[in-house]
């Protein structure tokens, strides 16, 4: 039988793997046999003769049937587990991950016209100070500030709308007021004039030095004279028998 160890050896250097995965054709030996140089080892390569063997790897079948069973949450026992809690899963990771989706949210919206570059400074700011717990208390909280900012809206509309009532109601109370103001004094100018008048008059006769009078003399009370009543006549009484008598005489 020949020897092919020269073959093997030049095959393995010039596929660069060990001599275990150079595998000869059986049926080809002799023409293998006669190849002596690197350059006949390539082309048989080429033509088939000498091939690399795959790697004899271990199967990953056990280990997805495992994984698969992890996610269910078998196999995870504190038996299981090496290390603390932080150490098998870093508190800065998690924080990584999640103040990422939080940005990644707000420069979304923010290029959408969602909110504006002073919202969006506000809450990058809130998201930086652990504010949001995930991604749905940022948009629950985005709903609620739009909503709150159309009702201050709303409410400085409306309270500008009572200024201006109130304003155009004060403007219309003193164009009413001038114009009463007006008509009065159109309709009462000769009486001032009159008045005026008698005002100076006053002023004058003022002016003029007054006679003295002399003091009048007190008037004493007059005493009333007490009337005596006159007493009056009284009638003579005429005996009873004449009083009949007459009264019968005048029947």
């Amino acid at each position: 039988m020949v020897s092919l160890k020269l073959q093997k050896r030049l095959a393995s250097s010039v596929l660069g793997v060990g001599k275990r995965r150079v595998w000869l054709d059986p049926n080809e030996i002799q023409t293998i046999s006669m190849s002596n140089s690197r350059r006949s080892i390539r082309k048989l390569h080429r033509d088939g003769l000498i091939i690399k063997k795959p790697e004899n790897a271990v199967s990953r079948t056990r280990f997805r049937k495992r994984l698969i069973a992890k996610r269910k949450g078998r196999h995870t026992g504190l038996g299981k587990r090496k290390g603390t809690k932080k150490t098998r899963m870093p508190p800065k990771i998690l924080w990584i991950r999640r103040i990422r989706i939080l940005r990644r949210l707000l420069k979304k919206y923010r290029d959408s016209g969602k909110i504006d570059r002073h919202t969006y400074h506000e809450l990058y700011l809130k998201a930086k100070g652990n504010e949001f717990k995930n991604k749905r208390n940022l948009i629950e909280h985005i709903h609620r500030a739009k909503a709150e900012k159309i009702r201050q809206e709303q409410l400085e509309q409306q309270a500008q709308a009572r200024i201006e009532k109130r304003k155009s109601a004060r403007e219309r109370r003193n164009k009413r007021v001038l114009e009463k103001r007006e008509k009065f004094m159109t309709t009462n100018l000769h009486k001032d004039l009159d008045k005026g008048m008698e005002v100076e008059k006053k002023k004058k006769q003022k002016k003029q030095p007054k006679k003295k009078q002399q003091p009048k003399k007190k008037e004493q009370p007059k005493k009333k004279q007490e009337t005596k009543k006159k007493p009056q006549p009284k009638k003579k009484q005429q005996p009873k028998k004449k009083q009949q008598q007459k009264k019968k005489g005048k029947k």
